[in-house]
């Protein structure tokens, strides 16, 4: 193996020129979505009076392997990307493990995320198709943040519906999206149907992701020459997040380095998706045998202890049905700091690879998350946000069990981005005043009654 340096770029001319659509590689397809008005699988007609018509024929792209990405979306990449591979050489001898770790850096644009990724291609197809405003929703902020620039760049009007307890814990990433030019409503509110029926039943709620998406889809669908766009979950978004894995995979490449272990945090899914999709290509196809570990939170633990079971993708239950590990549309999550992981369900495409055993999952207390978070940024310089924390947590812990064992293993994970609006939450851990939520299984039957029966 050649030296590896401290960070690994990729030079302009090996930047991805195609996206890697998982789904043709899969050995057995997601179940479709189903409309539950007529119980039957959704046509792309019924899906686009809410999303832009590019964006719908990526989501039912089943076949071709490869999907080409625009110009002038390579374009756009180029201003914040390639992202770098970072051996974490510092982390290594802080654990005293023989174990090579290794990060793929999100954090390096303004939106301090992988969220451009997407955001990027989405607003360009809808500009492309002529659409004048967008509405979205964000949990911790990133994929609001991210949205707003390429809104701003493309020159789209764009109404972001922000999680109520992440734009109170977080008023200064709403700041941001506000200096975009994006406007920028606590969920639920009274701004919709939707919004003040959650409210009426849930007064003190803090909201959840699933509140904002259903006030999102409500606005897109009652303004004029709008369309709503969502920043995970669905398969165009991790389709556009692969380029996160085709780089990293590229990158090291170079230096002949293989990864034992590959790990990335989970909340909607379109991150991990994105990190995993060529090394779980090769092993559908039989190329390799790479452990990969999907890590969330324990105060929702989709993964880990939902059922893989047709839901709504929002609380309103206005989306169509997915089939996908969920805890119930229902289900309220608690007001914890990883924000950008509170969803009550799982990508289909990342569902249906954990049901077919092709990685496992791990779920982790928020103070545990904090804590390592906390080492990582003491050791490698940089300030992980929450979301990426459970990564990284999930790495020390493969880089112990290494140190106990005297195996040398290569982990690799994804740093889907930085921490530098996460404060309130940094300094409730070092106050102690940070309380770790586990739902109990009464909780969980609470949201899985929600379920709906088909």
């Amino acid at each position: 193996m050649a030296n590896v340096p401290y960070k690994i770029y990729l030079n302009e001319e090996e930047l991805p020129k195609k996206w890697l659509n998982i789904k043709a590689f899969m050995k057995e397809l997601p179940e479709p979505f189903i409309n539950p008005g007529t119980g039957k699988p959704c046509t792309a007609d019924e899906l686009k009076p809410v999303f832009c018509d590019e964006l719908v024929a990526q989501e039912m792209n089943t076949t071709d392997k490869f999907i080409d990405i625009p110009e002038d979306i390579q374009a756009f990449y180029k201003m914040f990307r390639p992202s770098p591979v970072v051996r974490a050489y510092n982390l290594e001898k802080a654990l005293g493990t023989p174990a090579e770790i290794y990060y793929k850096f999100e954090g390096t644009n303004t939106s301090g995320s992988h969220k451009l990724n997407s955001a990027a291609p989405q607003v360009y197809y809808a500009k492309k198709q002529g659409l004048t405003h967008l509405t979205t929703e964000t949990g911790a902020g990133q994929w609001g943040t991210a949205l707003s620039m390429a809104a701003a760049f493309y020159g789209i009007d764009l109404k972001v519906y922000m999680v109520k307890v992440s734009s109170e814990q977080k008023p200064y990433r709403k700041a941001v999206i506000e200096t975009y030019g994006a406007e920028v409503i606590p969920s639920p509110s009274n701004t919709t149907e939707v919004g003040r029926k959650i409210l009426a039943e849930n007064p003190g709620t803090g909201g959840s992701l699933g509140c904002a998406i259903s006030e999102a889809m409500e606005t897109a669908l009652k303004t004029p020459n709008c369309k709503y766009v969502l920043g995970s979950v669905l398969d165009h978004v991790i389709l556009h997040q692969t380029i996160i894995g085709q780089e990293l995979k590229t990158a090291l490449d170079k230096y002949g380095v293989t990864p034992d272990v590959l790990i990335g945090c989970v909340g909607g899914g379109s991150n991990f998706g994105g990190l995993i999709a060529p090394y779980v290509a090769d092993k559908i196809e039989g190329k390799n045998n790479i452990e990969i570990i999907a890590a969330e939170p324990a105060s929702c633990p989709s993964l880990t202890r939902g059922k893989y079971a047709y839901d709504f993708g929002d609380t309103g239950k206005t989306t169509p049905l997915m089939k996908m590990y969920t805890l119930g549309n229902g289900f309220m999550p608690s007001p914890n700091h990883a924000g950008g992981l509170r969803f009550h369900g799982m990508s289909p495409i990342v569902s249906k690879l954990y049901h077919d055993g092709y990685f496992r999952a791990e779920s982790y207390e928020q103070t545990k998350v904090f804590e390592a978070a906390t080492l990582f940024a003491r050791t490698e310089g940089t300030l992980p946000a929450p979301e990426s924390s459970h990564a990284i947590c999930c790495a020390i812990e493969e880089a112990l069990k290494c140190k106990e064992s005297g195996e040398k293993k290569t982990i690799v994970f994804g740093l889907s981005g930085t921490g530098y609006f996460d404060m309130t939450a940094y300094k409730a851990f070092h106050e102690g005043t940070m309380t770790d939520y586990i739902p109990t299984d009464e909780d969980l039957e609470k949201g899985f009654a929600t379920l709906p029966q088909i």
